[in-house]
């Protein structure tokens, strides 16, 4: 793994004077037989006879739930727009909170526990499952990216602040649709570096990545942002990739001048960085998540809070599945990195060949809605 590479950010801040009106809950789930926790922000005057989207915000290495919460401080805007916030906790690696970005075997399935973590809320949250985001702050941002590729059949849209790919992944992400994507990125971050390393992509490298994989317009739309804070010693130049063809993924760029390896428009300034206040991310953030949904960029939707339409059994299965239902269109199996196993139109599926372990499995129907179960081989 690379992430000796990636300097420790933490958000050492004063938070005991903090008090707030709406309701954040702290969980957890089982996921790969591991307890894993969050933090769900409840935005004012939720409805839960109503679908809401539904944004992960993944902190970064050495972070926590609890600092990216309030470090971006999406909760205004959430009251607002009446959107659910989660907050996952990434795990430990060599002493330090991570998220493996890289799909490393020997790391935590962050993958499989994020999926997961959309079929738990959604069992007790009414969720538009075709509004589901995940955004983040640099390491949380390598992890949004390996989202966009491994988990773009549940994930609409992502962004990712301060983070990039790392060069050992960036060849393997292949996902099989486009992915609207958002970057947010300081050209002095001395952590992860504007132009890249040896162990990390240039932002424009990752750009240029899904400006092709989009089908996006070149050369992308400049807007110079209004230097409205003076006193940041930062300036922002905003690029906007369209889609060729109506409806598609565009693909965004804030280039902060000067900025560093920060959260633009936080309330919390971090010493010795600069922290661009022209901008506020999170509100960028949603206004880009907002305009996509899964439907539109892949061309199905999610049935509603996972409600059972077909009938999968035996499950745990070790031979032959069987799927029952009307109207199945198609039948897709994916392993935990989100790589396609199987694709059939059948109702038998012989899956005595699969290595042991749990899948997913995704029904697609002539309606044009789909359904995502688990499904464990034995």
């Amino acid at each position: 793994m690379k992430y000796k590479f990636l300097l420790a950010f933490s958000c050492l801040l004063a938070y005991t004077s903090f008090s707030y009106s709406q309701t954040t809950i702290t969980d957890s789930i089982i996921s790969n037989g591991i307890y894993r926790s969050y933090r769900l922000y409840i935005p004012k005057n939720y409805d839960n006879s109503k679908p809401h989207p539904l944004i992960f915000n993944l902190h970064g290495y050495t972070s926590n739930a609890f600092e990216q919460q309030y470090y971006s401080n999406f909760m205004p805007i959430a009251d607002t727009a009446q959107f659910l916030m989660v907050y996952p906790q990434g795990t430990i690696y060599q002493g330090n909170t991570y998220w493996n970005a890289e799909l490393d075997p020997i790391g935590a399935n962050d993958v499989l526990f994020i999926s997961n973590l959309i079929d738990s809320l959604a069992s007790t949250y009414k969720i538009d499952l075709a509004s589901v985001y995940s955004c983040g702050m640099s390491l949380g941002g390598f992890m949004s990216y390996t989202l966009a590729c491994t988990l773009n059949h549940r994930i609409a849209a992502i962004a990712s602040v301060a983070g990039t790919f790392f060069r050992q992944y960036y060849t393997s992400c292949k996902p099989d649709r486009a992915v609207p994507t958002l970057q947010i990125h300081g050209t002095a971050d001395a952590t992860v570096p504007y132009n890249g390393n040896a162990t990390m992509i240039g932002i424009d490298t990752v750009i240029e990545y899904w400006v092709k994989k989009n089908d996006c317009v070149t050369p992308g739309i400049f807007t110079k942002i209004p230097d409205i804070n003076t006193t940041d010693s930062s300036t922002v130049e905003h690029y906007v990739y369209t889609a060729k063809q109506p409806g598609g993924a565009t693909c965004e760029l804030y280039k902060v001048i000067n900025g560093g390896h920060t959260w633009p428009g936080s309330p919390y300034l971090l010493p010795k960085v600069v922290t661009n206040l022209d901008i506020n991310a999170s509100d960028k953030i949603w206004l880009f998540f907002k305009k996509y949904k899964l439907n539109m960029v892949n061309g199905i939707t999610p049935t509603k809070n996972l409600k059972d339409i077909a009938n999968i059994y035996p499950n745990p299965c070790s031979n032959v599945l069987t799927v029952e239902g009307d109207q199945i269109k198609q039948i897709t199996i994916f392993d935990l990195t989100g790589r396609v196993i199987l694709e059939t139109t059948e109702k038998y599926l012989n899956i005595s060949t699969f290595t042991k372990g749990i899948y997913s499995l995704r029904i697609n129907y002539e309606n044009n809605t789909y359904e995502v179960k688990k499904l464990v081989k034995l």
